[in-house]
Order: structure tokens, then C-alpha cells, then sequence
């Protein structure tokens, strides 16, 4: 085993996904005995979506959804037709549609999960425990030794991985065997609960509601949207869509209260939903408290944190999930390639110098009264965090360099261009692979196609590469090299998540390490 991945949600399971992919011998345990049923978030970002559309996955994804606008509908009950539609974070679909090849879609987190798991199931390399719990970490001499109890047996048995992720949520309980504190990030002056309340808590309902004939949809017809406040003060909250029929109920909440009763909650649900004579189905009931806090370090020796154990983010902006997915696909690379000995392991170190940042920006905004409320063209532009510009092209011819293997479906990188062809044309997305991706235009000489030497390529990604790293090139047609502002004879040398990390013109430019 190389690499131990501890918990089985969206952080966790877009690293094993990312090492699987790369051909990295993973293990996940997750202390719960089968997968979670509760949909948590539901709003995965146009980058998001791009990255499952990197791993063959978006047409699963996208059908475990709900179609809806990225808007929030404001009104006094969900049924209403008196109230407002406002900006939330989603862009519009005409701009995502410039920049990205994919766009943002709304699926339950429990559904995204499954997709995932399932994914991991076609690895021989990978394993998936569900019911094992780690009970106890420790690091000597650059050594982690793990030791992990079946929930199931009592049995207890103890591994030693290369390296262990530190995948177990926000009480995570890696971070505190490691001694790794967290701190609030504050927010702002106002009111931190959800809907504006003192208290820093919310109760969360998972319910269905069938209606004679129909659903809820039926009733909303083309008012379908991402979430709907409620402004009813006998019933005040948010609802949001969460697949399969159901619905979650979102109400502030004094976490010292007494649980109120199934038919307390159905009652509350009706008068949200604007329907006296509805008659909801309780799924699940639970509380949270409105917490935005940093881990004070993203690593300890060969462990890592990733997620919630990262950065523990309040609702409000929908970036929680996100941030996740983007930790462990970051970490995931940069892993396979020390693991496959393609970079030394000065790499890892840009783990945290790259995603802190991030982490501490979407914490923070997530604390704030109005974090739900953000320009969405800044958010896309940062949720796309400086990768490449998406082009569509309608010819490349690449070819491979001879350090390491071809990437492909071997070591995990995207699937052939062919495979991947959208109405006969593919994305520049389409094109990285697991190695260092380089782009040049028509007129680029042969020689050109390849990459700088690896001594510059590995200062800039802030570590030394070996003759291992694949690197391949694609020379695109001229409309796309322009849109990608490719000079003549010049190049674009890319990162596995699309990041420059040298430009030529033709003279050698360093872009990175990128951030």
C-alpha cells in the first residue's frame, strides 16, 4: 500500500480518484459502515465539473441531478409567484459557455459520492473499507504508521503508508492525534447565523412531499431554482432541491433547543412550502452549528489535511464541497507523481502554499452575513483558479516524449481526445494528461514541441523532475493557439490541472509555481 486515504466523502474520494487514475496502489477507510445518505451540499462549480469530466464521469453526474437555474428565489413560501430571483454565485450559462466546456449542475452530495465510489470500484489497485475507523497515527523517522479497527470484527491492524490523507471531516480526529490546531476567521460584524439570526446554529430537514398526481415541480413550473428563502416568519428558512424527489429544509436554530417532533417539522415544511394540506415525509432531522475555521497547518510530516479538516466552512456560498474536491485533486497529482517517482518530494510542499490561500478566502467569505450574495463572474473566474482557457479545436496531432509512459487510461490521465470529442471538437482541456501537457501552434518547429528542460520545468513547479515525468505535446490549430495566446513558434508546458508552468515565445519564460 502507498498511500492511506482516512474518510470516504468528496475530499477523500477526489484524491483516491486522482491516484487511481495515475496508477497509485490507495486504500480509503471510512469509519461509517456504508455510504451516507444525506444529499449535505448540492451545488458543484463549473471547476468541479470540469475535473469529473476530466475522469469519463459528467453524463453520471449530471443525471444524478436536478435542472434548475443557479439563481436563489426570494418569497414569502416556496409556492408563491411574490417574490424575486437573485444572483447567487453561479454565472450565467451564456458566459460559462465561453469559458468552460462543461457548466456548474446541482447534485445531491450523497449522489456525487456514489459516482465516485463506484468509479473507484474499476481499480484493481484501490481499495474502499467501509466500517474501518483509524484509531490512532503516528510519525517516526519519516515512517506513518496507522492503526485502523474494523468496526464490524473488533479486529485491529496496523499499516504503514507512504503517505496518509486526512480525509475524516471537521471534527477530524488525524488533525487532533497530530496536534494540529484551528482557529475562527471571523467574518464580519453581522449576524453569523444563516438567516441573519444570534444563533450559530441550523437545523437541517430531508423530506419528501409527493403530491397527488405530480410533485412539487408541478406546482413551481419554469421557477425552478438553485435554493428558495423563505420569508415567512411562522416559517422562516431556506429549501433546497436535493434530488430523487427530495427536499432539504434549512431553519436557524438554537442548538440548545429541544428536537421538535416529525409532525412539528411537517407542519413547518407546509406553511415553508406554502401547501396547508400538504403532508411531508420526515426523512432525517439534524443540527450543525454555523462554524468557518482554518487548521493553523495543511501538513505533518508524510500526513495531509484535505476538505473539512482543512478548512470547516458554513453553507453560505455553496463552496464547501468545491474547495474539497480541488484539495484532493491537488494533492492527488502532486502525490502520484513523488509516489511514481516522476518529481522529488519538494513538490508536496506547494500543497499547502498553493491551497491555504484558497481555503482562507472561501472560509472567510463563508463567515460573513452576506456570503451567499458574491459577483459571480469573480467567482468564476477564481473557482476556474488560473488554469488554461478552454478553446474548442476542431485539430491537434500529438505525440509523446520519450521519459515515461504514455498517460492514458494507465496512469489516469484524460481519455484519448478522440473519446472525448463533443460534436467533433474537443476542448484544450481535453488534452492534459497526467504528466506535463505542452501546446504549441501550427507554425511551431518540431523541436519547439517539446518542453523545456526539466532542471527549469522543476524549479518552477518548486521541485527537481525525473526522465520519468510523460510529457506530451500537441501542436493545435491556429484559432485555437491564438485563443490560448500561443506566439508563433512559442509554447504553453502545463501542469495535470491545466496551470502554466512555462511559456516560450519562443525564449523560455517561467510561470510558476503557479497559484
Amino acid at each position: 500500500m502507498t498511500v492511506l486515504v482516512v474518510g470516504a466523502g468528496p475530499a477523500g474520494l477526489a484524491t483516491a480518484v486522482t491516484l487511481a487514475r495515475h496508477g497509485v496502489p490507495t486504500l480509503v477507510v471510512e469509519r461509517r459502515p456504508e455510504p451516507s445518505p444525506l444529499p449535505r451540499a448540492t451545488g458543484i462549480s463549473t471547476r468541479t465539473m470540469e475535473l469529473i469530466r476530466s475522469w469519463g464521469l459528467e453524463e453520471r453526474v449530471r443525471a444524478a441531478g436536478v435542472d434548475v437555474r443557479g439563481q436563489a428565489w426570494i418569497g414569502p413560501s416556496l409556492v408563491s409567484p411574490d417574490g424575486i430571483a437573485l444572483d447567487t454565485v453561479w454565472p450565467h450559462p451564456d458566459v460559462v459557455a465561453r469559458l468552460s466546456p462543461t457548466a456548474p449542475a446541482c447534485v445531491p452530495q450523497d449522489a456525487l459520492e456514489a459516482v465516485l465510489l463506484d468509479h473507484l470500484t474499476g481499480f484493481a489497485h484501490v481499495e474502499v473499507r467501509f466500517g474501518t475507523e483509524l484509531v490512532a497515527v503516528r510519525q517516526a523517522d519519516g515512517t506513518v504508521e496507522a492503526t485502523l479497527r474494523d468496526g464490524g470484527t473488533g479486529a485491529v491492524t496496523v499499516f504503514r503508508p507512504d503517505h496518509l490523507v486526512a480525509a475524516d471531516g471537521a471534527r477530524s480526529p488525524v488533525r487532533d492525534a497530530l496536534g494540529i490546531e484551528t482557529d475562527d476567521v471571523g467574518g464580519d460584524d453581522g449576524p453569523r447565523g444563516m438567516l441573519g439570526s444570534p444563533w450559530l446554529g441550523a437545523r437541517a430537514t430531508l423530506f419528501r412531499a409527493p403530491l397527488p398526481g405530480g410533485s412539487l415541480w408541478d406546482v413551481l413550473g419554469d421557477r425552478r431554482y438553485f435554493i428558495y428563502t423563505v420569508t415567512n416568519p411562522e416559517a422562516s428558512g431556506v429549501l433546497l432541491p436535493a434530488g430523487d424527489g427530495r427536499w432539504l429544509f434549512g431553519q436557524d436554530w438554537d442548538l440548545q433547543a429541544p428536537t421538535p417532533t416529525d409532525e412539528d417539522l411537517a407542519g413547518q415544511i407546509a406553511t415553508a412550502v406554502g401547501l396547508p394540506d400538504l403532508r411531508p415525509t420526515v426523512l432525517r432531522t439534524g443540527t450543525f452549528s454555523f462554524d468557518a475555521r482554518m487548521a493553523r497547518r495543511y501538513r505533518d510530516g508524510a500526513v495531509f489535511l484535505v476538505g473539512d479538516a482543512a478548512h470547516r466552512m458554513t453553507p453560505r456560498g455553496g463552496t464547501g464541497l468545491n474547495t474539497a474536491v480541488h484539495d484532493g485533486h491537488d494533492l492527488g497529482w502532486k502525490l502520484a507523481w513523488v509516489t511514481l517517482g516522476w518529481a522529488s518530494p519538494e513538490l508536496l510542499d506547494s500543497y499547502e502554499t498553493e491551497r491555504e490561500p484558497i481555503g482562507r478566502r472561501n472560509t472567510t467569505l463563508s463567515a460573513r452575513s452576506f456570503g451567499s450574495y458574491r459577483d459571480p463572474a469573480e467567482e468564476l473566474d477564481f473557482d476556474l483558479g488560473g488554469r488554461v482557457a478552454h478553446a474548442w479545436v476542431d485539430h491537434a496531432a500529438g505525440g509523446q516524449d520519450g521519459g515515461g509512459q504514455e498517460g492514458g487510461d494507465q496512469h489516469g490521465g484524460t481519455a484519448s481526445p478522440q473519446r472525448v470529442a463533443v460534436a467533433g471538437r474537443i476542448s484544450t482541456l481535453d488534452l492534459l494528461g497526467p504528466g506535463l501537457t505542452v501546446l504549441t501552434g501550427p507554425d511551431a518547429p518540431a523541436a519547439d514541441r517539446q518542453a523545456a528542460d526539466r532542471e527549469t520545468l522543476g524549479h518552477a513547479l518548486g521541485g527537481t523532475l525525473t526522465a520519468q515525468v510523460p510529457i506530451r505535446a500537441w501542436r493545435l490549430d491556429g484559432r485555437a493557439a491564438e485563443a490560448l495566446g500561443i506566439p508563433a513558434g512559442g509554447s504553453l508546458t502545463l501542469r495535470p490541472d491545466g496551470k502554466p508552468v512555462v511559456r516560450s515565445a519562443p525564449g523560455l519564460v517561467a510561470a510558476g509555481p503557479a497559484r
